[in-house]
């Protein structure tokens, strides 16, 4: 597809199909990075989306009654 750069106040731009913003998954935010000559646009993924998700709360009654307890009693040194 072509298209044209358009002037907006200071700087350039240009319209991309929503069509193609969906199948790439872009939302409001894009990286925009220089490949040589050529521009490339990424959509931004938080790096912890969805960790809690189908997280249940009820399994966390004890969330580290599985670690193993300390034989001896002293106190640590540094």
């Amino acid at each position: 597809m072509r298209t044209s750069i358009r002037k907006i106040g200071n700087s350039r731009g240009i319209l991309i199909p929503s069509a193609f913003l969906a199948a790439c998954g872009i939302g409001d935010h894009v990286d925009i990075l220089m490949e040589g000559k050529s521009l490339l646009i990424r959509p931004i993924h938080a790096p912890r989306a969805g960790w809690f998700e189908g997280y249940n709360s009820e399994m966390d009654v004890v969330p580290l009654g599985d670690l193993p307890v300390d034989e001896g009693d002293e106190d640590w040194t540094w």
